[in-house]
């Protein structure tokens, strides 16, 4: 048993008091302006501001800046990002705000798992979980797994990946999207990988869809 240590910040994580002092600290984190909102995730947090509020970026920014320094907390611009969403289909083009300092502006990004661009397409993401995939396939087939233990493994570790979060995204695939996924599915069928009568990519997603709304 080891000595004890005292510690005078900071959550330890995996305790059983972490997710409830992680909501106790961020309570009083709130947006400037009305309209904006923040999204936390622990330590995730999401700032939306819609177009009619886009001037109030940097004094948003410095809110949380100081709000960190005040619960001994620091703001990590490093991972920090901006990224603007735009509608491609719109024929009027609206010239996009001065970049904020100190804060990269990308075009794609990743909000808790899921990858995304800046025009709501999440092609990236099905091609990035595709390629986990299949190397998983490759570790799998290493082990010299077989038949059911095989598929087994296959529906708990690779469909999981295949559908991870799907619920929030699956709205944004498009057919190319949908087909590379089934496609994925259909030669793990060959490969035996696993059971021929495994659910198309569409009878999952819609599964979640209906396990998530009841």
């Amino acid at each position: 048993m080891s000595a004890f240590k005292s510690i005078s910040a900071s959550i330890i994580q995996g305790s059983a008091i972490g997710p409830a002092s992680c909501v106790v600290n961020g309570f009083d984190l709130h947006t400037v302006s009305d309209g904006n909102d923040l999204l936390k995730y622990a330590d995730n947090t999401y700032l939306i501001i819609p177009a009619v509020n886009v001037e109030s970026r940097s004094t948003e920014l410095s809110h949380i800046t100081e709000w960190a320094k005040r619960n001994n907390l620091k703001l990590n611009l490093a991972k920090s990002h901006e990224i603007i969403f735009v509608d491609r289909k719109r024929k009027h083009k609206v010239p996009e705000p001065v970049e904020i300092s100190l804060l990269q502006r990308v075009k794609v990004i990743k909000i808790l798992g899921v990858t995304i661009t800046n025009g709501l397409s999440v092609s990236p993401h099905v091609q990035w979980v595709i390629a986990s995939c299949a190397q998983v396939l490759c570790v799998l087939r290493a082990h010299g797994l077989w038949d059911r233990a095989l598929h087994d493994i296959y529906r708990s570790v690779v469909v999981a990946k295949l559908l991870y979060a799907s619920s929030a995204w699956e709205g944004f695939a498009i057919a190319t999207d949908r087909n590379k996924s089934q496609s994925f599915i259909n030669k793990s069928k060959r490969n035996g990988y696993c059971s021929p009568d495994l659910p198309n990519f569409d009878n999952f997603c819609t599964s979640m869809m209906v396990d998530l709304f009841n």
